[in-house]
């Protein structure tokens, strides 16, 4: 009777065991992403990202992203040319591209099976915003004869009449600005992969970023140095 139960024990004790070395296993320990960044300042695609998660405790991870966005003006309307019938944004005066290196921790609320179900995660992340604000270019028409592209003015190119579209993104680059601030996002993750080195899934939050000074996109509307954005990133990677 006694080695029976002790029988018992040491098989009870040894599968315990190796439930818990097998949940270890399928605990990763670090994960690559890639994915594009939809937002409310970004219009139809704001832009793309990069991270990497590295474990810190069995449900805690510590993150390093980059992301790369372009930030519009509630206020950018396109307009159609009366001369050529082509689009462009009258009144934009300069572009405003952000690069957000981050850093930050991810908290497994609800940890996936292996190969099928849904793992959910609270991130919170923080780092400077490199602002480049790149003048905005239109094609004007002095004359019927005397069509150039110039960065707009406006002082110069008051009359809606004599634009003829949009001059090319990447005219600018040259005369582009700096302006430092600083971003924070809040969120969850939802991973939605089905196999068990992959990563696919989405994540959606709420990013606020400040600049030293107000960025001018478009001169006759109100130009703030605070933005506010909810955005959703759909992601793809792999952990290990």
């Amino acid at each position: 009777m006694f080695r029976s139960a002790l029988i018992i024990l040491f098989c009870t004790l040894f599968s315990g065991f190796a439930l818990a070395q097998e949940e270890e296993d399928e605990e990763y320990q670090s994960e690559f992403v890639y994915g594009v960044n939809f937002n409310t300042n970004g219009g139809i695609i704001g832009g793309a990202m990069i991270k990497y998660a590295r474990a810190m405790g069995p449900n805690m991870y510590q993150t390093f992203g980059l992301e790369i966005v372009n930030v519009k003006h509630p206020k950018e309307l396109r307009a159609q040319s009366n001369l050529t019938g082509n689009t462009f944004i009258y009144g934009k005066q300069n572009y405003l591209f952000v690069i957000r290196p981050n850093y930050g921790r991810e908290l497994v609320l609800f940890r996936k099976a292996p190969d099928e179900g849904v793992q959910i995660n609270a991130i919170a992340a923080a780092g400077p915003s490199i602002g480049l604000v790149k003048p905005y270019y239109i094609l004007y028409a002095y004359s019927p004869q005397d069509v150039r592209s110039e960065p707009y003015n406006p002082d110069r190119h008051n009359d809606f009449n004599r634009v003829s579209g949009s001059g090319g993104l990447t005219e600018g680059f040259g005369e582009m600005n700096v302006t430092m601030g600083l971003h924070a996002k809040a969120g969850l993750s939802f991973e939605l992969s089905g196999f068990r080195n992959s990563v696919t899934g989405f994540e959606v939050g709420f990013l606020a970023e400040a600049y030293t000074k107000k960025i001018i996109i478009i001169p006759a509307a109100q130009n703030r140095s605070v933005f506010s954005s909810v955005y959703l990133t759909l992601f793809f990677g792999s952990k290990r």
